[in-house]
């Protein structure tokens, strides 16, 4: 490979997929990805790390990224880290400490904030890790929870079915703004949303602390004087960014091209997006209408200029 080549393959975003599973490797979810039988050659090898390209296509875009086989955080590497732009892990959920075995993986993804965080299993188990434990984690850590042979199947009949196992993986991942992103012909005018997401978000990773907040008292709860109420804290406002990122990425998708074809996904995904947020405490659950609102706003080309005064704490 040339120094041109190497250089151009150092610019394209890759998903880190790694295991704490000591009977799972992580080839079997690239394989299940890539939709093969059987692993191809990586197109890069540096001891246990492996590259396999991959190029989503879909109707709207198309973007060529990389899956980067991790087996542990010791064979991270300066090209991984500035390239990783969503993360899979998955461990074992028939072990009481299988995400324990994660742990390493936290400060990692915390220091480099990829904009998709999925967690895989199997499926939840209650003498391991039960359902409720792995959605804790994952609500702690800003992950999304998939199962790739759970155990309830979502009926087939119902008006809103949610996707399970390795398509929702790659629904997820078709859902990202990713930065090699490229645009198809009929949708630069819809997709405009995703232009913005892409400059802001990787120009202004998630990590990064709100200048206001960054001034304010990090102990205890911070009231506004005006309202007598209190407003969120850096954390707080960490988990309603990293739940709705995935909501806004899926909207500039589905209000774009055919409103035919987009219809029934897009109210599935209002309906996800309604039950997520009916467990966040009050202010959050406001905070994640309002960004979403914003986002759908724009998506559907309307005039930034119009909610500039937008939010939760101000009249209409």
């Amino acid at each position: 490979m040339s120094d041109t080549e190497e250089t151009t393959a150092a610019l394209v975003p890759c998903v880190l997929v790694t295991s704490s599973g000591s009977g799972f490797e992580e080839g079997e979810i690239v394989k299940q990805i890539l939709g093969t039988q059987t692993l191809p050659e990586p197109s890069k090898r540096e001891d246990t790390v492996c590259w396999y390209p991959w190029t989503i296509n879909n109707k709207y875009y198309t973007a060529d990224v990389r899956l980067c086989v991790v087996p542990s955080t010791f064979q991270m590497s300066s090209e991984i880290a500035q390239t990783m732009q969503a993360f899979i892990a998955y461990f074992d959920s028939s072990q009481k400490d299988g995400l324990e075995r994660l742990q390493p993986w936290i400060a990692v993804v915390e220091d480099i904030a990829p904009e998709v965080l999925i967690l895989v299993c199997d499926r939840v188990c209650d003498t391991g890790v039960s359902r409720h434990e792995a959605q804790q984690w994952c609500l702690a850590h800003s992950f999304e929870l998939v199962e790739l042979s759970p155990q309830e199947v979502p009926d087939e009949e119902d008006d809103f079915p949610e996707s399970t196992g390795v398509k929702r993986i790659i629904q997820a991942l078709n859902a990202n703004v990713w930065s090699s992103v490229e645009m198809k012909d009929g949708h630069n005018q819809g997709f405009g949303l995703m232009s913005s997401l892409v400059a802001a978000r990787h120009n202004n990773p998630r990590s990064c602390p709100d200048p206001q907040s960054a001034d304010s008292p990090v102990e205890g709860a911070i009231v506004n004087e005006e309202t007598n109420q209190p407003e969120r804290t850096k954390e707080e406002d960490t988990v309603v960014d990293a739940m709705t990122d995935l909501d806004i990425q899926e909207l500039a998708n589905l209000t774009s091209g055919d409103a035919d074809d987009n219809f029934e996904r897009l109210f599935t995904k209002l309906k996800e997006m309604k039950d997520k947020a009916s467990s966040l405490p009050h202010e959050q659950r406001k905070a994640h209408a309002e960004k979403v609102a914003k986002a759908f706003w724009m998506a559907i080309g309307g005039d930034d200029d119009e909610i500039d005064g937008l939010s939760s704490g101000e009249e209409s």
